[in-house]
Protein backbone atom coordinates (compact mmCIF):
# COMPACT_ATOMS: atom_id res chain seq x y z
CA UNK A 1 0.00 0.00 0.00
CA UNK A 2 2.54 2.51 0.97
CA UNK A 3 4.68 1.90 -2.59
CA UNK A 4 1.08 1.74 -4.38
CA UNK A 5 0.65 5.73 -2.65
CA UNK A 6 3.77 6.69 -3.42
CA UNK A 7 3.40 5.89 -7.23
CA UNK A 8 0.19 7.70 -7.26
CA UNK A 9 2.18 11.05 -6.11
CA UNK A 10 4.27 11.18 -8.39
CA UNK A 11 1.83 10.49 -10.79
CA UNK A 12 -0.28 13.58 -10.14
CA UNK A 13 2.34 15.61 -9.91
CA UNK A 14 3.68 14.86 -13.46
CA UNK A 15 0.40 14.81 -14.72
CA UNK A 16 1.06 17.56 -14.31
CA UNK A 17 9.08 19.74 -0.36
CA UNK A 18 13.67 25.16 2.53
CA UNK A 19 10.95 27.27 0.72
CA UNK A 20 12.94 28.61 -1.48
CA UNK A 21 14.73 28.09 -5.19
CA UNK A 22 18.28 26.29 -4.40
CA UNK A 23 20.68 28.51 -6.42
CA UNK A 24 23.79 27.35 -4.89
CA UNK A 25 27.22 28.21 -6.86
CA UNK A 26 25.36 29.03 -9.70
CA UNK A 27 26.79 31.99 -11.53
CA UNK A 28 25.04 35.79 -10.99
CA UNK A 29 23.08 35.01 -14.02
CA UNK A 30 22.29 32.62 -16.52
CA UNK A 31 21.99 34.96 -19.26
CA UNK A 32 25.31 35.83 -20.02
CA UNK A 33 25.40 33.19 -22.97
CA UNK A 34 22.48 32.07 -25.44
CA UNK A 35 19.97 31.05 -22.94
CA UNK A 36 19.60 26.86 -23.54
CA UNK A 37 17.34 25.64 -21.10
CA UNK A 38 15.79 22.06 -20.53
CA UNK A 39 12.94 21.51 -17.15
CA UNK A 40 12.57 18.11 -16.03
CA UNK A 41 8.72 18.69 -14.55
CA UNK A 42 5.96 20.55 -16.44
CA UNK A 43 5.13 23.12 -13.90
CA UNK A 44 8.55 24.27 -14.66
CA UNK A 45 8.48 24.31 -18.17
CA UNK A 46 4.95 26.55 -17.29
CA UNK A 47 7.53 28.80 -15.12
CA UNK A 48 9.48 29.13 -18.27
CA UNK A 49 6.63 30.59 -20.98
CA UNK A 50 5.40 33.23 -17.83
CA UNK A 51 8.79 34.55 -18.16
CA UNK A 52 8.74 34.65 -22.03
CA UNK A 53 11.36 32.58 -22.27
CA UNK A 54 9.53 29.86 -24.70
CA UNK A 55 12.02 30.00 -27.70
CA UNK A 56 15.00 29.59 -25.19
CA UNK A 57 13.29 25.80 -23.93
CA UNK A 58 15.21 22.87 -26.32
CA UNK A 59 13.72 19.73 -24.12
CA UNK A 60 10.76 19.17 -21.43
CA UNK A 61 9.57 16.69 -19.24
CA UNK A 62 7.24 14.18 -19.52
CA UNK A 63 3.21 15.70 -19.63
CA UNK A 64 4.57 19.09 -20.49
CA UNK A 65 1.05 20.04 -21.90
CA UNK A 66 0.46 24.05 -21.31
CA UNK A 67 1.37 26.19 -23.08
CA UNK A 68 -0.01 24.02 -26.49
CA UNK A 69 4.26 24.94 -27.86
CA UNK A 70 5.56 22.89 -25.27
CA UNK A 71 3.80 19.64 -26.50
CA UNK A 72 6.19 19.90 -29.70
CA UNK A 73 9.41 19.71 -27.62
CA UNK A 74 11.30 16.76 -26.73
CA UNK A 75 10.85 15.00 -23.79
CA UNK A 76 13.35 13.93 -21.70
CA UNK A 77 12.26 13.09 -18.00
CA UNK A 78 9.29 11.71 -16.14
CA UNK A 79 8.77 10.62 -12.91
CA UNK A 80 10.65 7.26 -13.34
CA UNK A 81 13.95 9.58 -14.00
CA UNK A 82 15.78 12.37 -16.34
CA UNK A 83 17.42 10.91 -19.57
CA UNK A 84 20.63 12.07 -19.00
CA UNK A 85 22.15 11.23 -22.32
CA UNK A 86 19.95 13.10 -24.02
CA UNK A 87 20.01 16.03 -21.79
CA UNK A 88 24.14 15.85 -22.37
CA UNK A 89 23.47 15.82 -26.25
CA UNK A 90 21.55 18.62 -26.37
CA UNK A 91 24.12 21.12 -24.31
CA UNK A 92 21.60 23.25 -21.70
CA UNK A 93 22.99 26.30 -20.49
CA UNK A 94 20.29 25.70 -17.38
CA UNK A 95 18.51 23.05 -16.31
CA UNK A 96 15.55 23.21 -13.84
CA UNK A 97 14.82 21.08 -11.53
CA UNK A 98 11.73 20.24 -8.97
CA UNK A 99 13.78 19.66 -5.79
CA UNK A 100 11.53 16.87 -4.09
CA UNK A 101 10.18 16.17 -7.14
CA UNK A 102 13.04 14.85 -9.39
CA UNK A 103 15.25 12.33 -8.35
CA UNK A 104 17.85 13.29 -6.51
CA UNK A 105 20.86 11.02 -7.58
CA UNK A 106 19.36 12.94 -11.70
CA UNK A 107 20.40 16.50 -10.16
CA UNK A 108 23.63 14.99 -8.35
CA UNK A 109 24.88 13.60 -11.77
CA UNK A 110 23.89 16.90 -13.62
CA UNK A 111 25.51 19.19 -11.30
CA UNK A 112 28.59 16.34 -11.43
CA UNK A 113 29.18 17.46 -14.97
CA UNK A 114 28.92 21.00 -14.63
CA UNK A 115 25.41 21.75 -15.65
CA UNK A 116 23.64 25.03 -14.03
CA UNK A 117 21.00 23.22 -12.37
CA UNK A 118 18.20 25.45 -10.86
CA UNK A 119 16.47 23.85 -8.13
CA UNK A 120 13.22 24.77 -7.13
CA UNK A 121 11.13 23.48 -4.23
CA UNK A 122 7.51 24.20 -3.63
CA UNK A 123 5.72 23.31 -0.21
CA UNK A 124 3.11 26.26 0.13
CA UNK A 125 1.40 27.99 -2.49
CA UNK A 126 3.52 31.70 -2.05
CA UNK A 127 6.55 29.50 -2.67
CA UNK A 128 5.50 29.24 -6.20
CA UNK A 129 5.96 33.11 -6.42
CA UNK A 130 9.47 33.03 -4.84
CA UNK A 131 10.65 30.52 -7.08
CA UNK A 132 9.23 32.47 -10.41
CA UNK A 133 11.19 35.26 -8.76
CA UNK A 134 14.48 33.39 -7.99
CA UNK A 135 14.48 31.90 -11.78
CA UNK A 136 13.79 35.29 -13.35
CA UNK A 137 16.73 37.13 -11.44
CA UNK A 138 18.79 34.04 -12.71
CA UNK A 139 17.40 34.92 -16.44
CA UNK A 140 17.55 38.88 -16.86
CA UNK A 141 13.63 38.40 -16.83
CA UNK A 142 13.21 40.11 -13.26
CA UNK A 143 10.87 42.45 -14.33
CA UNK A 144 8.51 40.15 -15.52
CA UNK A 145 9.04 37.64 -12.41
CA UNK A 146 8.14 40.75 -10.66
CA UNK A 147 4.66 41.67 -12.17
CA UNK A 148 3.41 38.43 -12.61
CA UNK A 149 3.86 37.06 -8.89
CA UNK A 150 2.82 40.52 -7.53
CA UNK A 151 -0.23 40.23 -9.45
CA UNK A 152 -0.08 36.39 -8.28
CA UNK A 153 0.30 37.26 -4.62
CA UNK A 154 -2.36 39.76 -3.97
CA UNK A 155 -5.03 36.95 -5.96
CA UNK A 156 -3.85 34.86 -3.46
CA UNK A 157 -4.34 36.62 -0.42
CA UNK A 158 -7.84 38.24 -1.58
CA UNK A 159 -9.09 34.57 -1.82
CA UNK A 160 -7.83 34.02 1.78
CA UNK A 161 -9.13 36.91 2.93
CA UNK A 162 -12.61 36.14 1.49
CA UNK A 163 -13.18 32.73 2.30
CA UNK A 164 -10.41 31.35 4.90
CA UNK A 165 -12.50 31.68 7.57
CA UNK A 166 -13.00 28.81 10.61
CA UNK A 167 -14.47 26.46 11.33
CA UNK A 168 -13.53 24.71 8.11
CA UNK A 169 -15.94 22.66 6.48
CA UNK A 170 -14.84 18.69 5.66
CA UNK A 171 -14.67 18.02 2.27
CA UNK A 172 -13.76 14.62 0.24
CA UNK A 173 -11.21 14.98 -1.90
CA UNK A 174 -10.21 12.48 -4.54
CA UNK A 175 -8.83 11.46 -7.65
CA UNK A 176 -9.63 8.20 -8.23
CA UNK A 177 -12.49 5.26 -7.91
CA UNK A 178 -10.95 2.39 -8.16
CA UNK A 179 -9.32 2.29 -6.32
CA UNK A 180 -10.91 5.35 -4.50
CA UNK A 181 -8.14 7.73 -3.08
CA UNK A 182 -8.23 10.65 -1.95
CA UNK A 183 -5.43 12.97 0.27
CA UNK A 184 -4.43 13.69 3.59
CA UNK A 185 -3.53 16.97 5.73
CA UNK A 186 -0.22 17.18 4.30
CA UNK A 187 -0.71 16.61 0.76
CA UNK A 188 -0.98 19.38 -1.81
CA UNK A 189 -4.61 19.41 -2.46
CA UNK A 190 -5.56 20.26 1.30
CA UNK A 191 -3.50 23.38 0.83
CA UNK A 192 -6.16 24.62 -1.69
CA UNK A 193 -8.90 23.42 0.18
CA UNK A 194 -7.79 25.60 3.10
CA UNK A 195 -7.55 28.56 1.07
CA UNK A 196 -11.23 27.83 0.71
CA UNK A 197 -11.81 27.36 4.02
CA UNK A 198 -12.38 23.39 3.90
CA UNK A 199 -10.26 20.91 4.93
CA UNK A 200 -9.66 16.99 4.01
CA UNK A 201 -12.07 14.80 5.34
CA UNK A 202 -9.39 12.30 6.52
CA UNK A 203 -6.80 15.02 7.96
CA UNK A 204 -6.02 12.19 10.23
CA UNK A 205 -4.40 10.07 7.53
CA UNK A 206 -0.96 8.63 8.32
CA UNK A 207 -0.32 9.23 4.49
CA UNK A 208 -0.89 11.62 2.11
CA UNK A 209 -2.73 9.76 -0.43
CA UNK A 210 -4.61 7.31 1.80
CA UNK A 211 -6.94 4.76 -0.47
CA UNK A 212 -10.15 4.78 1.61
CA UNK A 213 -13.49 3.00 1.43
CA UNK A 214 -17.32 4.37 -0.09
CA UNK A 215 -18.50 3.38 3.24
CA UNK A 216 -15.70 5.44 5.49
CA UNK A 217 -16.82 8.34 3.94
CA UNK A 218 -20.35 8.01 4.40
CA UNK A 219 -19.84 7.74 7.73
CA UNK A 220 -17.36 10.93 8.08
CA UNK A 221 -20.29 12.54 6.05
CA UNK A 222 -18.45 15.16 4.26
CA UNK A 223 -19.98 18.52 3.30
CA UNK A 224 -18.83 19.04 0.18
CA UNK A 225 -17.55 16.20 -2.67
CA UNK A 226 -14.32 17.12 -5.16
CA UNK A 227 -13.60 15.37 -7.80
CA UNK A 228 -10.20 16.07 -9.56
CA UNK A 229 -10.84 14.21 -12.60
CA UNK A 230 -11.51 15.16 -16.13
CA UNK A 231 -13.98 12.69 -16.82
CA UNK A 232 -17.67 14.58 -17.56
CA UNK A 233 -19.96 15.65 -14.48
CA UNK A 234 -22.49 12.56 -14.97
CA UNK A 235 -19.94 10.08 -15.14
CA UNK A 236 -18.28 11.37 -11.67
CA UNK A 237 -22.05 11.60 -10.20
CA UNK A 238 -23.05 7.83 -11.22
CA UNK A 239 -20.54 6.64 -9.23
CA UNK A 240 -22.21 8.42 -5.79
CA UNK A 241 -25.61 7.87 -7.48
CA UNK A 242 -26.50 4.68 -5.25
CA UNK A 243 -25.24 6.57 -2.27
CA UNK A 244 -27.62 9.63 -2.27
CA UNK A 245 -29.66 8.79 0.19
CA UNK A 246 -27.60 8.34 2.83
CA UNK A 247 -25.19 11.55 1.23
CA UNK A 248 -26.37 14.71 0.16
CA UNK A 249 -22.89 16.71 -0.27
CA UNK A 250 -22.92 18.46 -3.45
CA UNK A 251 -20.15 17.14 -6.06
CA UNK A 252 -17.51 19.45 -7.66
CA UNK A 253 -15.29 19.05 -10.00
CA UNK A 254 -11.73 20.47 -10.89
CA UNK A 255 -8.97 20.43 -13.54
CA UNK A 256 -6.32 18.17 -12.19
CA UNK A 257 -3.96 18.90 -14.58
CA UNK A 258 -3.68 22.42 -12.54
CA UNK A 259 -4.52 22.15 -9.43
CA UNK A 260 -1.20 19.12 -9.36
CA UNK A 261 0.72 21.29 -10.56
CA UNK A 262 2.75 24.17 -8.78
CA UNK A 263 2.04 26.92 -11.80
CA UNK A 264 0.13 30.55 -12.06
CA UNK A 265 -2.76 29.16 -13.58
CA UNK A 266 -3.90 27.36 -10.17
CA UNK A 267 -5.65 30.76 -8.76
CA UNK A 268 -8.14 30.33 -11.79
CA UNK A 269 -9.14 26.79 -10.62
CA UNK A 270 -8.84 28.00 -6.88
CA UNK A 271 -11.17 30.57 -7.70
CA UNK A 272 -14.23 28.36 -8.84
CA UNK A 273 -13.04 25.74 -5.82
CA UNK A 274 -13.83 28.37 -3.41
CA UNK A 275 -17.03 29.72 -4.83
CA UNK A 276 -18.16 25.86 -5.05
CA UNK A 277 -16.77 24.82 -1.20
CA UNK A 278 -18.97 28.39 -0.34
Amino acid sequence: MRLFSLLIILLLCFFPTSNHADTTELPPSAASKALRIITLAPHLTEWVYSLGLGDNLVAVSAYSNYPNQAKSLPQVADFQGADLAAIVALDPTLILAWDGGNKPQDIQRLEGLGFRVFKAKVTEIEDIAKNIQALGALTDTEEKARQLTKTFLLELNALKQQYQNPPYKPVFYYSWTAPLMTIGEDAWPNKLLNVCGATTLFADSPVDYPQVSVQEVLTRQPQRLVAASQQSLAQLEKFWRPHRAYLTAPLIQVDPDVTSRFSLRLLTELKSLCKGIK
